[in-house]
């Protein structure tokens, strides 16, 4: 959780100050009564945090229904709470941002990430219009706890693929969430070793608005694991808790995570979603993110290549069936299929070659790629190799859309 209250700031000289943004503060007294050091303070106009009695335990972050309590400042002096009280906006900060201010994630929600975005080549900002991203917000020591609102499962009964879509309901508990991010189950139980579960991470399938719009609610796309990479009988211990969940029962959740994974929010901005099973999470959310703005026509292209084995085992196959063709480019790959020859999403990209070359020079548009780490280097080599064929160097092509933010490979 990002720190709060009397703190040292990276920059020496400086303090880093806990305030509330007054531009989205809604007034609603949610933090001042969560408060229990008497640290914030409300005037007619705005609501102030006292520096000398904040003890930085965080317990109002989560509970803010706006994000507004997110808001930091490095400061010679900290400011006082009648000064707070009397703004309209947030003063500018005293020094340049600094990676040690970044939130602190669990470890291994940390190493998961590295380990997901490595195919980018680097770290990657989000794309300029993206809405801001709220992370952190609930951890291991301080979860939330959703309810079940809903358990349904994706793929025929009998395929050898059980693909679910749950739907958590956070109740009164504020859970701000982009199209892109991710959020950690906490499975019950202990490990083999008697320690608690490790967080598992799994990507938001919703739209920002909610699985059912103005809902406090979300979806996630699980897969049930019971077999490993090499084929072995296993039992996946969250996948299974959760593909197994009833209506009503309770889960604990973390986050949310990630802040750069996220859709451009400006019209004519086009997306170039690519994905294996369960990574469709959030192509799902972003296309649900566009479907219900169409009447506004305020989004460019959407292209998307899905991968599976059999149609069978293809997550939300229907419902993207049903989506008219002038909204959505869909190129699905199938690698099992019966009497059908094996096709996998990277041949379907070379099949679009022109297509995905125009797309990858096109400046408003943004590369998102989700799903299993096998696919990864197939796709980039046929970005590779459609790059060569119009004499540009994909090395090059990919340094530089993921400078600007325009790509985003999250794979595991």
């Amino acid at each position: 959780m990002a720190e709060s209250g009397q703190t040292a700031a990276a920059t020496p000289g400086l303090l880093r100050q806990h305030l509330i943004d007054p531009e989205i503060c809604i007034r609603c007294n949610t933090c001042e009564v969560t408060c229990t050091k008497g640290a914030i303070t409300h005037g007619e106009r705005n609501y102030a945090i006292r520096f000398d009695r904040c003890d930085g335990q965080g317990l109002c972050l989560p509970r803010c229904p706006t994000g507004a309590i997110e808001s930091w400042r490095r400061v010679a002096r900290p400011y006082s709470a009648e000064e707070q009280l009397g703004w309209e906006q947030l003063p500018p900060d005293a020094a340049p941002a600094e990676p040690e201010d970044a939130p602190l994630l669990p470890q291994e929600v940390a190493e998961i990430s590295a380990e997901a975005t490595a195919g980018q080549g680097g770290p990657s900002p989000p794309p300029w219009s993206a809405a801001h991203a709220y992370v952190n917000l609930y951890t291991p020591a301080h979860p939330a706890v959703a309810t079940v609102a809903g358990n349904y499962r994706l793929t025929a009964e009998g395929s050898s693929c059980d693909i679910h879509h749950i739907v958590l309901d956070f109740g009164n508990s504020a859970f701000p969430v982009l199209e892109g991010q991710s959020v950690g189950v906490l499975p019950p139980g202990e490990d083999e070793q008697g320690g608690p579960h490790h967080i598992r991470l799994y990507s938001v399938a919703s739209p920002r608005d909610g699985e059912r719009p103005g809902y406090n609610n979300l979806a996630l796309t699980v897969k049930r694991i019971t077999q490993d990479h090499e084929g072995r009988p296993v039992v996946g211990v969250a996948s299974n808790y959760l593909c197994d969940l009833r209506i009503g029962e309770r889960v604990q959740v973390t986050g949310p995570y990630g802040s750069t994974f996220l859709m451009p929010n400006h019209p004519g901005a086009s997306l170039l979603m690519i994905c294996t099973g369960t990574g469709a999470a959030p192509m799902r959310a972003m296309t649900e993110r566009r479907r219900r703005r169409m009447g506004r026509k305020d989004g460019g292209e959407l292209v998307l290549f899905f991968g599976a084995r059999t149609r069978a085992e293809l997550p939300y196959f229907g419902p993207l069936m049903n989506l008219p063709s002038d909204f959505i480019d869909v190129n699905l790959a199938f690698s099992r299929e019966s009497g059908q020859p094996r096709q996998y999403v990277q041949d379907l990209i070379r099949a679009r070659s022109e297509l995905v070359f125009r797309m990858l020079r096109d400046e408003n548009c943004f590369i998102y790629l989700c799903g299993h780490k096998r696919m990864e280097a197939g796709v980039l080599q046929a970005f590779a190799d459609i790059c060569r064929d119009h004499g540009l160097s994909w090395t090059s092509v990919q340094q530089e859309l993921r400078e600007v933010g325009h790509l985003h490979i999250e794979t595991y």
